[in-house]
């Protein structure tokens, strides 16, 4: 059976009480607007305020209205009778407004970026409109971005698998991410919670979170996870490519066969209890499974794709997304090519190593240190990525959310770029200014704003609010 909504069963009482006359065409825009909201969607107005008002008018002025409201109730009708549970994309109204509108009216969220690698060794200068990398801040207001999460990211490589290197790596991280904000107030502010990017982002102003890829700073100290947690991270993925002694990785050997042991299970039990998120994204098959065994609150992917159509060991298996979903979790799908495109990262180890002398070439000229010499490996990568691999399209992107929202619903798929930790990205969204073209591509398959707004952002802002409800 149909359910009605408020405006429309307003119209339907309305329809007895008038009589004929001619309508104003700015009266008909009004009505409309209030009976099919989604039409003319506001970010933060409330609508129906004006309904007893535009009624009052139409009675007192005996407006001819009764095709118009037959008209909105039958439409109304028709967008009430979908249930909570259809999950798949269908074809709406929404589709007909503008895509750049749509975009700037959602809350957008970005699970994952590497700039505070940038900040740290490179010195730049985020205010400014960058010439290389994929994020400033100008680019992230062209972008209609509302909220980043920042990658505190320790190369064990680097900076050790823990020890005093790798925790001064990861704390200088957060002390760069949060002197952006303290520099530059008018742009951004410090977050922490989902209320905090929502107030943010009602101001104007972009919302900078931190998350730990990797658990290499917590030094296999069990304080240090309410240290980080003190220090404003929410998030913590307990591996990067290396596996550490309580966690394995799914870019090793060791990881191939490790998951979490004893301290590894307290480690996730004290994310669960402070209310920082669990990232599975890098970690290997069996600590994943280990962690949705272990963890008593909702189970995050950062930046992963869909092993279903990349077969790369770093996405996730249908199981795992059903899996993370029944915790009541989301998957954000990374934007970089290499876990996207099918035989793409064949091709990419095939181009490494024609390239590896030139790359070790690069970091042998690098006079600096360690950080920058990685620096100077990268951009030869980048720049033989960009001549010798095919070009990704957004579209393949999509294709991963399709596949999640067709496995387990809308309601738990996100995005998590990867941007300025990645050697190359897809080819109509290769940095944040070009983020509306996501949105672009979903309305074009059928999803719906209510759709978007939960992709964009509205999903994780979900789950920061259960997690941070059951806390403690």
């Amino acid at each position: 059976m149909a359910t009605y909504s408020k405006p429309t069963l307003l119209g339907k009482a309305a329809l007895d009480s008038i009589s004929l006359t001619r309508v104003p065409s700015k009266m008909l825009l009004q009505i409309a607007n209030i009976a099919n909201p989604t039409r003319f969607p506001a970010k933060r107005a409330k609508r129906h305020s004006l309904v007893g008002r535009i009624l009052f008018d139409c009675l007192a002025q005996k407006l001819f209205i009764i095709p118009i409201l037959i008209s909105v109730i039958a439409n109304g009708c028709r967008m009430t009778e979908k249930t909570e549970k259809q999950t798949t994309p269908r074809q709406t109204s929404a589709q007909t407004d503008d895509a750049n509108t749509i975009h700037r009216r959602a809350i957008a969220i970005d699970m994952h970026a590497d700039t505070p690698q940038r900040l740290l060794d490179e010195a730049v200068d985020l205010s400014q409109r960058l010439g290389d990398g994929h994020f400033d801040s100008v680019r992230a207001r062209e972008g209609g971005l509302d909220a980043q999460f920042f990658s505190i990211w320790v190369e064990p490589q680097l900076f050790g698998g823990g020890g005093p290197s790798a925790m001064k790596r990861a704390d200088d991280q957060i002390a760069a991410v949060r002197s952006l904000a303290e520099r530059h107030p008018e742009t951004w502010q410090f977050a922490t919670t989902p209320a905090d990017i929502r107030r943010i982002a009602a101001a104007n102003k972009l919302a900078a979170l931190t998350g730990l890829e990797g658990g290499y700073a917590i030094d296999e100290k069990i304080e240090n996870v309410e240290r980080y947690y003190n220090l404003g991270v929410r998030y913590m993925s307990p591996a990067w490519t290396d596996s550490l002694s309580w966690a394995g990785s799914s870019g090793d050997e060791v990881g191939k066969t490790r998951g979490l042991n004893d301290f590894g299970r307290a480690v996730v039990r004290e994310m669960n209890r402070l209310g920082m998120m669990v990232d599975v994204s890098h970690v290997s098959d069996k600590t994943f499974w280990d962690i949705v065994a272990t963890s008593s609150k909702p189970v995050i992917a950062t930046h992963s794709g869909c092993r279903a159509i990349a077969n790369v060991p770093r996405n996730l298996t249908d199981e795992m997304i059903q899996a993370i979903a029944k915790t009541g979790g989301v998957v954000n799908v990374i934007f970089y090519p290499e876990h996207l495109e099918p035989g793409w990262s064949e091709k990419k180890r095939k181009v490494d190593a024609e390239i590896a002398p030139e790359v070790q070439r690069a970091s042998a000229a690098e006079q600096g240190d360690v950080a920058h010499k990685k620096i100077a490996r990268d951009r030869v990568r980048r720049e033989e990525f960009a001549k010798r691999l095919p070009a990704v399209r957004v579209s393949r992107l999509v294709d991963h959310i399709d596949h999640v929202v067709k496995l387990v619903g809308i309601d738990h798929v996100g995005i998590g770029s990867d941007f300025d930790g990645v050697q190359s990205t897809l080819s109509d969204l290769a940095d944040v200014s070009q983020l509306p073209n996501l949105t672009k591509e979903l309305l074009r398959r059928g999803y719906s704003e209510s759709d978007v707004d939960k992709i964009l952002g509205g999903n994780m802002l979900r789950v920061m609010e259960q997690v941070e409800a059951l806390t403690h």
